[in-house]
């Protein structure tokens, strides 16, 4: 039984990979602290964010909406980890097990979106 937005995986696996991506990007260089590790984090945040604030907002049309933009907001992050990869500050080791992450939160996005507008 769903009684708040953090009885959602979704919302779950989306904090655990702000974790994720703090952890990551401590060990960035200092020179990317307002570049691509302020970028990172902001957009890590965004998407459980959005699945809370549209989840308070008791409408399926600004539900939807907002699930909406924290996809958007993964899809950033998956871009900016693959900068990183292609600029050497994350290990083949760690993106893989990000995008793993990314890619499972994205689907259940999409499922979730799809069944609010039903």
């Amino acid at each position: 039984m769903i009684k708040s937005y953090k009885d959602l995986i979704v919302w779950q696996k989306s904090v655990d990979l702000v974790v994720l991506i703090y952890q990551i990007t401590d060990k960035f260089p200092a020179k990317e602290k307002f570049g691509l590790i302020s970028q990172m984090q902001r957009a890590s945040v965004s998407i459980s964010s959005n699945i809370a604030e549209g989840y308070g907002r008791q409408s399926s049309g600004s539900y939807a909406q907002f699930l909406s933009i924290a996809r958007g907001s993964l899809f950033e992050l998956e871009t900016q980890i693959e900068l990183c990869i292609r600029l050497e500050y994350i290990l083949r080791v760690e993106s893989e097990k990000l995008l793993i992450e990314t890619t499972e939160i994205s689907k259940m996005l999409t499922s979730l979106i799809s069944k609010i507008r039903k």
